[in-house]
């Protein structure tokens, strides 16, 4: 096999040639219909246009405001929770909240917010947590790294 005799798998069709006489059975018009403003070079209206009547983004409902696409949001765990899930001394992680359920995992956040009362003492490691639950888990002598 030499480079000349390489071939593509799949034939590329034809394009098709228009205006080329009325025996190519495209001549005349070229199929452009007869004539009007889509029959001429460059011609044609621009996309969303619909002859003049309110485009269909004019009648549309405005929404205000601003949604933004780069929103973090945190998976929320109530200090009850840890109460409830957690033994005296474990260390309380994304790791270990998944473990136990208490997460999605599909957040990239995770906060402790305070919500019941802490007796245990629990480690906090590498998780978002509120001044009035780390407050909450040191008074019952745990550590928030």
């Amino acid at each position: 096999m030499k480079l000349n005799q390489l071939r593509p798998n799949i034939k590329k069709p034809a394009r098709k040639r228009r205006g080329q006489g009325n025996g190519t059975g495209n001549g005349t018009f070229a199929g452009r219909g007869c004539n009007g403003q889509n029959a001429r070079a460059g011609g044609g209206v621009r996309p969303g246009f619909e002859g003049g009547q309110s485009g269909l983004l004019m009648r549309m409902p405005k929404q205000r405001g601003f949604r933004n696409p780069n929103r973090v949001v945190a998976d929320i765990v109530q200090t009850a929770q840890l109460e409830a899930a957690y033994a005296a001394g474990e260390i309380v992680s994304v790791a270990t909240l998944l473990e136990k359920k208490l997460i999605s995992g599909k957040n990239a956040k995770v906060k402790i917010l305070n919500d019941g009362e802490v007796t245990k003492s629990l480690t906090v490691e590498g998780v978002l947590v509120s001044g009035a639950a780390k407050t909450a888990i040191e008074k019952a002598g745990g550590i928030v790294k």
